[in-house]
């Protein structure tokens, strides 16, 4: 497949945007997780909070083994997985519907904002019990050696509410930093990527801007975020209580503690996100199957010998249907003039046509 033919790629293979959503996820959250580790004990305020970012990966090699930057990482990749698979999804689905609803191209960063927003609620539904379980296994003097026995021992001691107890924070970061996250991508497709062709560099560029503008802009809820989380230094039970413990505790500086390290770990963790999806999309949606109808002998014959191999399926009344599995970039070369004419393609398919049932009625003329 010509990356040019990327866009006339059908946007309704759920099972396409789950699979690429599903590795997108896990690769940006496992590839950037010691940087998370850090940003996390930087948002800490039982830190001193002086320490830069390479100091603070030092401190815990040093002090806690060389793989004490990854502890907890299983959750997240228990979490991401399904969490992402739902996201870039319903994204998709959404995107198309609206764009389609407003029909016009001033409504656009609209359609974007508002998919972004709805997936990001399903996506943090899944997500927010990953997210406390990594983030106890990340602090300073963490006794939990696993995800599973993190997890067990919060539901015993503090019950299931424990798991969604920064919930409506994480949905008020969210919510906004998605729909920054969404807006500011395909602005920016628009103006490094104007013909819509599967560009990886594109891709990454835009990925990583959109996600370093929209983790910045939401720093000062991440941090009230991970306070809920960890429960340390306090025992907040809502985002209200967050917010007044962060400034009694350490003034306004203290809602941007690790925005430096939250950054840093955005960029290249959404432009690792938004490449690897983009990438299975349009790997995963190259293979097309295709119904060959009414093929007379002479123009069958020629195909069989210059195209794939041909399977004889049905016959019926003289007619007789045969199934190609193509490529889309070999479908050029079954067109154009031969040694029995020109064959001319009449592309059929109904309301509710999927990726692998497009038929073609072959005339020879």
């Amino acid at each position: 497949m010509n990356p040019e033919d990327y866009e006339t790629l059908p946007t309704d293979n759920v099972t396409t945007h789950m699979i690429a959503g599903a590795i997108a996820g896990i690769m940006e959250h496992c590839v950037m997780y010691p940087l998370d580790s850090v940003k996390t004990r930087m948002q800490s305020l039982a830190a001193s909070g002086s320490e830069g970012i390479g100091e603070t990966l030092i401190r815990m090699v040093r002090h806690e083994g060389l793989f004490r930057p990854v502890r907890g990482m299983s959750a997240m990749v228990v979490g991401a997985g399904p969490s992402h698979a739902l996201y870039f999804s319903s994204y998709e689905f959404l995107k198309e519907n609206l764009k389609s609803f407003f029909n016009s191209p001033k409504c656009d960063t609209l359609a974007f904002g508002a998919s972004g927003c709805i997936a990001t609620l399903i996506h943090d539904g899944f997500m927010n019990p990953a997210e406390v379980v990594k983030q106890r296994m990340q602090m300073t003097n963490s006794p939990y050696t696993s995800a599973l026995r993190c997890a067990v021992s919060i539901y015993q001691k503090e019950g299931f509410k424990a798991f969604y107890r920064s919930y409506t924070t994480q949905l008020t970061m969210n919510v906004p930093f998605q729909s920054i996250h969404f807006v500011v991508y395909e602005l920016s497709q628009k103006v490094i990527n104007k013909d819509k062709v599967y560009n990886p560099k594109a891709h990454m560029v835009s990925g990583g801007l959109a996600g370093g503008i929209a983790a910045a802009i939401t720093t000062p809820l991440d941090v009230c975020k991970t306070l809920l989380n960890t429960q340390q230094s306090t025992d907040a039970k809502g985002m209200v209580d967050a917010v007044k413990t962060v400034y009694r505790l350490k003034g306004l500086s203290g809602y941007f503690r690790g925005m430096q390290a939250r950054v840093m770990y955005q960029m290249p963790a959404t432009a690792i996100c938004w490449s690897t999806y983009e990438f299975f999309k349009y790997a995963l949606g190259t293979s097309l199957d295709i119904r060959v109808i009414g093929v007379s002998s002479a123009s069958s014959n020629t195909m069989d010998s210059n195209g794939p191999d041909a399977e004889q399926l049905t016959e019926n009344d003289g007619m007789r249907t045969e199934k190609f599995n193509l490529k889309a970039r070999e479908l050029p070369a079954m067109s154009g003039a031969g040694l029995y004419g020109s064959i001319s393609f009449n592309t059929m398919h109904k309301a509710d046509f999927q990726q692998k049932d497009s038929f073609i009625d072959i005339a020879h003329t």
